[in-house]
């Protein structure tokens, strides 16, 4: 893995999930996430997606089982071998901030993962997902929302940003912000680049 920008991740968390990867993994067992079925129904059939923090590869193993082309990628080196364990295919590890493809994704997927990400450098992950995203590419992410950035009680980091936040952030991306849908008020940022690069 390459050196990453330290404000774009938080070690502690991702300690936290190498150690309780078996048990994160196993509770992909209990399906797919709620918001996987209206992603993928705005993409075309066998559309190129990039999921980012997979953890066990539940909506990974989802996704290809629909017919799309994914991409599976996780920072934490002991979930990506649980999702490629799950999934039969590789899977990236890889930090948000070593994402530097241009226009390589009809959608990029990131369900609870972006929410680990220092607010110091959110800016900059959902800046390089916009770029990675093709021209009318869907981007659908959730948070916890609504309150301070802080710690839970197993130490792991989360951004708690309010929907008003996220809208501006994105607002001053450098291509143009990413389309707000009315779901973000309940902590589900879901965009698309309608603007291209």
């Amino acid at each position: 893995m390459s050196e990453t920008p330290r404000d774009t991740y938080d070690l502690e968390t991702l300690a936290f999930y190498e150690k309780e990867a078996p048990v994160y993994a196993a509770s992909g067992d209990q399906g797919a996430s709620r918001h996987l079925p209206d992603f993928l129904a705005a993409l075309s059939p066998g559309a190129h997606i990039l999921e980012l923090g997979c953890g066990g590869g539940r909506d990974s193993a989802a996704m290809i089982a629909a017919g799309f082309d994914v991409e599976a990628t996780d920072g934490c080196v002991a979930l990506a071998a649980k999702a490629e364990a799950r999934i039969g295919r590789p899977v990236r590890v890889m930090r948000f901030a070593e994402l530097d493809v241009i226009e390589g994704y009809d959608g990029v997927f990131a369900n609870a993962c972006l929410l680990h990400v220092p607010r110091a450098g959110l800016a900059d992950i959902l800046g390089r997902i916009h770029r990675a995203l093709r021209r009318g590419g869907v981007f659908v992410a959730s948070y916890k929302g609504g309150g301070e950035e802080g710690r839970d009680r197993f130490g792991r980091y989360f951004n708690f940003p309010h929907a008003d936040w996220l809208e501006g952030t994105t607002a001053r991306l450098p291509n143009g912000p990413i389309s707000p849908s009315p779901a973000d008020r309940a902590g589900v940022m879901t965009g698309s680049n309608a603007n291209g690069m």
